[in-house]
C-alpha cells in the first residue's frame, strides 16, 4: 500500500508544478489496489514528464518506488542522465538494467552508443557492441549508426566504413552522420567518395548534406568541387530556405579570399540571420580590408543586430596586422560602452595582442592587470607581445609566474619563452636544458613550435649538435623544422650542410618559403659559397615560384660584394625593388672599400648620402671611403657637413660574457 501512496503522491506534486508553470499535465497513474492494477505505461509518461522537466530527483525517486519497470522505464531514466550531464550514470544504470535480466531494445542500444562516444567512454562502447552482436542487433539502422558515429569519433574508420557498408539499407541521416564524422577528424579524402557512392545508391541528398560538403571542400581546398554543390544548392533551390547552408557558403568563399561571391551568398541570407552578419564582418576583416568590415558592422547595428565576440575580435585583430591603434582604441572604447562580453577571454587577449602589435606595450599590461580572469589565452597574448617589443626578461617572469600560479601552459606559452632565450646575444645552455626538460615533463617535446625554437636556442648557446639531434629525432619534420635547421646552420657558417638539408627537403615534396631561402643564402654568405648562392637565388623564381623580397637582394648583394664581385653586386642591387635601400648600399660601399673599386665606391657612397641624408653613420662611412682614394677635402667636407646638421654618433660599447668550463 505504501509503494501506492508514494507514486500518488509523486504525481500530485508532479501535477501541481507543471500546472504553476502552465506546462502540459502529464497523465495521471490509475489507482491500483494490487499489482494487477498497476499500469507501467502510465506511470512510464510521468517518469518521462519529469525528466523532460528536468526533475530528475523525483525521476529517479518514483524509478526506485515503481513495482514494475520495462525496457522503455530504463530507456527513460538512461536518457534522462545523459541529458542532465550525466553520462556515467547512464552506464551505471544501464549494467543494472542488464544485470537484472531486461532485454535491451533498438533504442537502449542507439542512446547507450551515442552516450558512450560523446563521452569518450570507448571501451564501455565496444563492450556495448560485444553485447549488440550477441542479441543479433548490428544490423538494426538505429543501432548501427550509433556503432559507425561511435568508431568515427575513436578514429577506427575502416571499421566504421564496414559496418556501414554491411548494412542491407542506409538512409539519409546516416550518410549525414558518416559525412560529418569524417570532415570533424579530417579525412577529407574520402567524403567525395562517400557522396559519389550515396548518388549511386539514389539517396537525395538535403541541405545538411550539402553543408558537410561545401565544409569539407573548404577544408580540403577545393574551391572548384565547392563551386558545383554551389550550382546544385541553388538548382534545388535550398539557399534562401536554408540560412545555415547560406551561412557555410559565406564561409566557404571567405576562406578561400573569393569576396565577391562571399557577398553575393550573403545578399541572400535574411537581414533576420545574426550569424551572417558576424560572419562577413569577420571576413571582411580577416582580409584587412577595414572599410568594408566597418561598413557592414555599421549596417549590422542599423538592422539592430548585435556584434558577437568573434566580430569584436576579428576587427582588433585587423588592428594588429595593420598597426591601426586609433582604430584598435575605437574598437575597445565600443566594447566598453556598451558592455558586450568584456569580460570574455577572447576578447581581453585580442586587446592585449592589438596594443602590443602596436608598440603601446604599458596598455597592454593595463588590460592584462585589468582581466577578470588571468586565462591562458591572456598570458599567451600578454607573452608574445612582450616578446614583439624586445622585453624578453618580462617573458620569463611571466612565464614563471605562470607556473606558481599553476596556470596549465601550452605550447605557445613554452616556444615563445625559449624563443625569447635564444633572442639573448649568448643564451645559457644551462636555461636551454632547463626549458627542453620542462618540454619533455610537460609532454610537448613532440610539438613542432617548441622543437624549432629548441633548435633555434641551442645553436645560439653554441651546442650545435643538440640542434642536430632534436631535428634528426623529429619522426616527420615539416618545413619549420627544416628552415629551423638550416638556419641553425647558417648561423655557424655551415654553408654545406645547409644546402644538404635543403635538398632533403625538395627530395621530401615540402615547399620551401621565403623564410628558408633567406636562411640557406645567409648560410652561403657566410661560408663564401659564391655561385652556390647563386644558384639558389636563382631557383627562387625560376623554379619554386617564390619572388625574393629586399632581405633576400641584400643577402646577395653582401655575398656578391664580400668576393669581390662589386660590380655584379651593383647590377643586382638596380634591379632591386626601389633601386634597393640605405643597407644594401652601405654593404656595396664596405665592399668597394675593401676591394678599393673606385668607380663603384663613388656611386654607392652618393647614392647613400642621397637616401640617409640624416643618419650620421652613413655619411661617415661615405667620407671614410673619399679619405681612402685620397680625395680628402671631399671627405672633410662630407664630415663638415654631418657636423652642420648637428649629427652625432652613438658612443658604441663592447659587451664580453665568460664561460668557465669544467
Amino acid at each position: 500500500m505504501r509503494t501506492k501512496l508514494t507514486i500518488a503522491s509523486l504525481a500530485r506534486s508532479r501535477y501541481v508544478t507543471t500546472h504553476s508553470h502552465n506546462c502540459q499535465q502529464p497523465t495521471l497513474p490509475l489507482q491500483f489496489n494490487s499489482l494487477s492494477n498497476y499500469d507501467v505505461s502510465s506511470t512510464n509518461q510521468i517518469l518521462h514528464d519529469l525528466v523532460k522537466y528536468g526533475s530528475l530527483t523525483s525521476a529517479r525517486h518514483l524509478f526506485d518506488e515503481m513495482p514494475k519497470r520495462d525496457v522503455v522505464t530504463w530507456n527513460i531514466m538512461i536518457s534522462g542522465y545523459s541529458h542532465n550531464g550525466f553520462p556515467r550514470k547512464s552506464l551505471h544504470l544501464y549494467n543494472k538494467m542488464v544485470s537484472n535480466g531486461i532485454i535491451e531494445n533498438s533504442s537502449t542500444f542507439s542512446s547507450i552508443l551515442t552516450i558512450s562516444a560523446n563521452a569518450g567512454l570507448f571501451k564501455q562502447g565496444v563492450e556495448i557492441h560485444s553485447r549488440v552482436v550477441v542479441l543479433g542487433c548490428s544490423m538494426n539502422l538505429y543501432v548501427a549508426s550509433s556503432l559507425v558515429n561511435m568508431y568515427i569519433k575513436m578514429g577506427f574508420i575502416d571499421l566504421a566504413f564496414k559496418l556501414f557498408y554491411d548494412l542491407p539499407k542506409r538512409n539519409l541521416p546516416i550518410w549525414n552522420l558518416v559525412l560529418r564524422g569524417i570532415c570533424e577528424l579530417g579525412r577529407l579524402s574520402e567524403f567525395l567518395r562517400l557522396y559519389s557512392d550515396m548518388k549511386m545508391e539514389n539517396v537525395e541528398p538535403n541541405g545538411v548534406t550539402f553543408c558537410y560538403l561545401i565544409h569539407g571542400c573548404c577544408k580540403e581546398r577545393l574551391v572548384d568541387k565547392g563551386r558545383q554543390l554551389h550550382s546544385h544548392v541553388i538548382k534545388n533551390g535550398w539557399l534562401k530556405s536554408n540560412i545555415f547552408l547560406a551561412n557555410v557558403l559565406v564561409d566557404f568563399y571567405s576562406a578561400f579570399g573569393i569576396l565577391v561571391d562571399a557577398d553575393k551568398a550573403f545578399e541572400c541570407i535574411p537581414p533576420q540571420d545574426v550569424i551572417s552578419w558576424n560572419s562577413m564582418v569577420s571576413v571582411y576583416a580577416a582580409n584587412d580590408l577595414l572599410h568594408e568590415a566597418v561598413r557592414v558592422f555599421e549596417e549590422m547595428r542599423l538592422w539592430d543586430k548585435h556584434p558577437s565576440a568573434m566580430s569584436f575580435v576579428a576587427l582588433l585583430n585587423l588592428s594588429s596586422r595593420g598597426k591601426v591603434l586609433l582604430f584598435g582604441k575605437q574598437i575597445h572604447n565600443f566594447v566598453i560602452k556598451v558592455r558586450i562580453d568584456y569580460g570574455s577571454v577572447l576578447i581581453q587577449s585580442a586587446l592585449i595582442d592589438m596594443y602590443g602589435k602596436n608598440d603601446d606595450i604599458q596598455s597592454s599590461i593595463d588590460v592584462f592587470q585589468c582581466s577578470h580572469e588571468r586565462s591562458l589565452e591572456c598570458c599567451n597574448s600578454m607573452m608574445t607581445s612582450l616578446l614583439h617589443l624586445g622585453f624578453l626578461q618580462d617573458v620569463f617572469e611571466l612565464f614563471s609566474w605562470m607556473v606558481c600560479e599553476n596556470i596549465v601552459f601550452d605550447e605557445v606559452s613554452l616556444s615563445s619563452t625559449i624563443k625569447a632565450l635564444s633572442l639573448y646575444s649568448s643564451p645559457s645552455l644551462d636555461n636551454c636544458c632547463l626549458l627542453h626538460c620542462c618540454a619533455i615533463k610537460s609532454g610537448f617535446v613532440s610539438d613542432s613550435m617548441v622543437l624549432c625554437s629548441l633548435i633555434d636556442a641551442y645553436s645560439r648557446s653554441g651546442q650545435i649538435r643538440f640542434s642536430q639531434q632534436i631535428f634528426e629525432a623529429l619522426p616527420s619534420p615539416n618545413i619549420f623544422g627544416f628552415t629551423s635547421i638550416i638556419n641553425a646552420y647558417a648561423q655557424k657558417g655551415m654553408g654545406y650542410e645547409c644546402l644538404a638539408v635543403f635538398e632533403e627537403m625538395i627530395q621530401r615534396g615540402l615547399k620551401p618559403d621565403k623564410v628558408t631561402f633567406l636562411c640557406i643564402l645567409l648560410g652561403c654568405n657566410h661560408s663564401g659559397l659564391v655561385e652556390e648562392g647563386k644558384m639558389i637565388f636563382d631557383s627562387m623564381r625560376t623554379i619554386h615560384d617564390v619572388y625574393p623580397d629586399r632581405r633576400h637582394y641584400s643577402c646577395m648583394v653582401d655575398l656578391l660584394g664580400r668576393a669581390g664581385l662589386v660590380n655584379e653586386a651593383e647590377e643586382l642591387l638596380m634591379h632591386a625593388s626601389s633601386e634597393g635601400d640605405s643597407v644594401m648600399w652601405s654593404s656595396l660601399l664596405r665592399s668597394c672599400r675593401i676591394h678599393q673599386n673606385e668607380h663603384v665606391g663613388r656611386r654607392a657612397a652618393k647614392r647613400l648620402m642621397d637616401l640617409e641624408p640624416e643618419d650620421p653613420s652613413f655619411w661617415l662611412q661615405a667620407s671614410n671611403f673619399y679619405s681612402e682614394i685620397g680625395e680628402f677635402e671631399t671627405a672633410i667636407y662630407i664630415r663638415e657637413v654631418a657636423v652642420a646638421r648637428k649629427m652625432s654618433r652613438d658612443i658604441g660599447y663592447s659587451l664580453i660574457r665568460v664561460h668557465e668550463f669544467h
